[in-house]
């Protein structure tokens, strides 16, 4: 099974996550599910970093990719929108072939600037008939803006919770780093276990119409579109071999 193991996760298992700023914790664990909780507090406004946001090529490490470049993900922040990846076209493809492309997340909930909540299993998760859901909230403060990433994961996987739920944590970190320095970090925001969601969480939607746009930073629109097939991908990045990077994991992985 490792070979099919994306190189996601990679900086989770080498234990170069551990050391980012963002304040990180496994706050909840079962026999098959487990729930990671991670703040960060940066000086930019509730929209500067919803803007941001949506623009994953500016802050998600390429390493944890499928393509193994960030700049082909995008997030089309409408309901029922995705977190997408496009993928390389393979050398020599006949015409005709389409770009690959990989689903990370679908969006249930996009509130500028607000929540924005996803379905799915992030890297090695995507193989496994476990469900995960990424709550991604904002919230204005005197200190600054709060951006609190929970992702809750369960359901029947090949993986023992005990392991995976702490790299699975360490890649969380590691991104909302990668969005904290983008924004500009104050200080790490302290993991409260017993924090009320319902209070950090707003439910409500405004009405709008599906957004489109280049992807960007915070001074401009973010990518809510899928570039056109015949685009032209760099070319991508030699990364850690996925064997490599699952080498931690190899001895647990039941297939």
């Amino acid at each position: 099974m490792k070979k099919y193991l994306p190189v996601f996760m990679a900086a989770a298992l080498t234990g170069l996550a551990a050391a980012q700023p963002a304040q990180a914790k496994v706050i909840e664990q079962g026999e098959d599910s487990f729930v990671t909780r991670d703040k960060v507090v940066v000086k930019a406004t509730p929209f500067e970093t919803w803007v941001a946001l949506l623009a994953p090529g500016k802050w998600w490490n390429d390493s944890h990719s499928w393509s193994g470049e960030s700049d082909n993900m995008y997030i089309s922040a409408q309901a029922g929108g995705c977190f997408c990846e496009l993928l390389p076209m393979p050398e020599g493809a006949p015409e005709g072939v389409r770009r690959g492309s990989a689903l990370h997340m679908t969006v249930l909930q996009a509130n500028p600037p607000q929540v924005l909540r996803m379905r799915g299993g992030l890297g090695p998760l995507q193989g496994e008939p476990v469900d995960g859901v990424l709550t991604i909230t904002i919230s204005p403060g005197d200190a600054g803006t709060t951006v609190m990433f929970e992702y809750v994961v369960g359901g029947y996987m090949r993986f023992k919770a005990a392991d995976i739920a702490k790299a699975v944590d360490g890649v969380m970190s590691q991104q909302l780093h990668g969005l904290g320095k983008l924004l500009g970090p104050i200080a790490p925001a302290p993991v409260d276990e017993a924090e009320d969601e319902s209070d950090a969480t707003p439910e409500s939607v405004p009405e709008s119409g599906p957004e489109s746009g280049p992807k960007s930073g915070p001074d401009s629109g973010a990518n809510d579109k899928a570039p056109a097939d015949d685009d032209t991908v760099a070319p991508v990045k030699k990364a850690q071999s996925v064997d490599e990077a699952f080498e931690a994991l190899a001895d647990k992985d039941p297939a």
